[in-house]
């Protein structure tokens, strides 16, 4: 499945940023986000089933809020009160029964002032 991550860019602290992933042609039945930053391990942000459960990071609980839209087989992650540890590279991740799991490119997200 391809996966196409795009929304990332430069925001100042306390501002809000919308990334967004969509599948080509596929729904999802499981999609997260996940972020790197420059000499850290990949972590997971948020994941959402199909279902509508969600899950999060406790380092962002409160201030992102994932959703999937399954008629445009799209996956969101809202982020607001952006802080400048939130900076890094954002991957999407998402499965589908058809063609197991998929990794997005990434999008950066800066937030500096």
């Amino acid at each position: 499945v391809q996966l196409q991550a795009s929304g990332g860019g430069l925001v100042q602290p306390g501002g809000s940023l919308r990334l967004s992933c969509a599948a080509s042609g596929i729904a999802f039945n499981v999609a997260d986000w996940y972020r790197q930053a420059p000499g850290k391990q990949r972590e997971l942000v948020a994941g959402i089933s199909d279902g509508g459960s969600t899950t999060y990071a406790v380092s962002v609980k409160g201030r992102f809020t994932i959703s999937m839209d399954n008629a445009k087989n799209t996956v969101y992650l809202q982020m607001n009160s952006l802080q400048p540890e939130d900076t890094a590279v954002y991957y999407c991740h998402a499965y589908s029964r058809v063609a197991g799991w998929s990794w997005g490119q990434g999008t950066q997200v800066t937030v500096s002032s």
